[in-house]
Parts: structure tokens; sequence; C-alpha cells
């Protein structure tokens, strides 16, 4: 189970100075981010709802939602630059690196738990 809860460690560890930084409205979260907008307030509530969903799953593990959680930012992170139209964007860089780690994480982990994610 080690790799799924490195996967929900990256979350928080990544997260945490990412809101931080929107919340308080950095100058890097600017250059990253763009301009304050409703768009980005809505961002900003979907990653700090994984915060909290990363951290509670570290402490009470339960794999079919680690699953869950995971391929959802997975989708997403893959989507981001197809959406966005840029490969150059600090935050779709990182995206697509987090997107491979937490996909190695799902594979591993429904390997373990005999879990097959795109079947209910």
């Amino acid at each position: 189970m080690l790799l799924p809860k490195l996967s929900l460690a990256l979350n928080i560890l990544v997260l945490i100075p990412v809101c931080s930084g929107l919340l308080l409205k950095a100058n890097w979260a600017l250059d990253s981010y763009g301009i304050e907008t409703p768009a980005r307030g809505i961002l900003l509530s979907i990653y700090l709802t994984i915060l909290i969903f990363s951290a509670a799953l570290l402490f009470k593990f339960d794999a079919k939602m680690v699953i869950a959680l995971l391929s959802v930012q997975i989708i997403y992170k893959l989507l981001s630059p197809i959406m966005v139209g840029t490969m150059t964007n600090p935050v779709i860089i990182s995206n697509l690196f987090i997107a491979l780690f937490h996909a190695y994480s799902v594979w591993k982990l429904s390997i373990i738990e005999k879990i097959n994610p795109f079947v209910s």
C-alpha cells in the first residue's frame, strides 16, 4: 500500500503550497494560474477538496475511494493540456508528471486489491 499512500502524500505536499499561494495571491500564482477570476476560485475549491480527501484517505485508507480520487485526477490532468492549448505552462507540466505517478499507483493498487477500476 506504500505507492498509493505516496500518491496521497504527493497531493498533500503539492496542494498545501498551491492552495496557500492562490489564497494569499502570491505572484507565482498569478504567473501560473492567471488573474483572479471565478474560474480560478472554482479551481481552488476543487484543489481544496482533493487536499481534504487525500488527507482523510491517508489516515482512513479505502482502496476503492483512493482509486476513484486518483482516477479523477488522472483524467483531469491529462485533459488539461488539451483544454488549455499548451504544454509549456508549469501547472500543465507538473500535472502530467503527477498523473503518471498516480496512474502507476492506481495500477498497482488495482492489482493488489484485485479491483478493476473500470468495472463495478
